[in-house]
């Protein structure tokens, strides 16, 4: 099963698009220059159709995700990218150089929880959690974390791209300045039971947050 995550999102069928699904999509960040790993891995979950209906938590075993990996969840119809980054991606959510490329680097637009609304926009530095839904016109960003001087774009940092009309964002979700997308990826309601288990569509006990105020989803 050689494909990218958004890919197989891409090619689901009708019949499937009914079932929650999970897509591990193998990558290695690396550093500057380093050759891109892609390895991917599918496994299909499918909890209870009405649950999946009733827009009901999705949870993943984080014990299986390996730093560099991107998995794709399935919550309320919506493709939930989580991924592990690793301590060289943390670092550079935090780069000055980075950060002025940003159109919102603080997180200023309600487009996640006030629990997540930090440098990395996420309960854990180390995971991140964002709808793979773009702000311009919704179509599904591509999984490109490592920069490469002319792919997907001209001098490419890493993180997300749209390759419907070129919006870019970083491993934070945080949409680049002068890009049709006007908004970073929106953050959904989540939390961790556990040291290893994600749970993707509902808020910790501190939290209230109504996924239906978000700006633009």
């Amino acid at each position: 099963m050689a494909d990218s995550a958004s890919s197989a999102i891409s090619s689901t069928s009708d019949k499937a698009s009914r079932r929650d699904f999970l897509y591990i999509a193998t990558a290695a960040f690396g550093t500057v220059g380093a050759v891109v790993s892609i390895i991917p891995m599918i496994t299909q979950m499918n909890p209870d159709a009405s649950t999946l209906a009733a827009g009901g938590p999705v949870e993943l075993d984080l014990s299986k995700v390996a730093p560099g990996q991107q998995v794709v969840l399935r919550w309320r119809t919506r493709p939930v990218f989580v991924t592990h980054r690793t301590p060289e991606a943390v670092q550079k959510l935090k780069d000055p150089a980075l950060l002025s490329l940003l159109a919102d680097p603080q997180s200023s637009e309600l487009q996640q929880p006030t629990y997540v609304q930090n440098w990395h926009r996420s309960i854990k530095p180390e995971f991140g959690v964002v709808i793979g839904i773009c702000t311009h016109l919704g179509c599904i960003p591509l999984y490109e974390p490592d920069p490469n001087a002319t792919s997907p774009a001209a001098n490419w940092p890493g993180g997300y791209f749209c390759p419907c009309h070129g919006s870019k964002y970083d491993l934070a979700g945080r949409v680049y300045h002068g890009v049709p997308a006007p908004y970073n990826l929106p953050v959904p309601p989540h939390h961790f039971p556990s040291d290893t288990m994600l749970r993707v569509g509902e808020n910790p006990q501190s939290s209230d947050f109504d996924f239906a105020s978000i700006r633009q989803i």
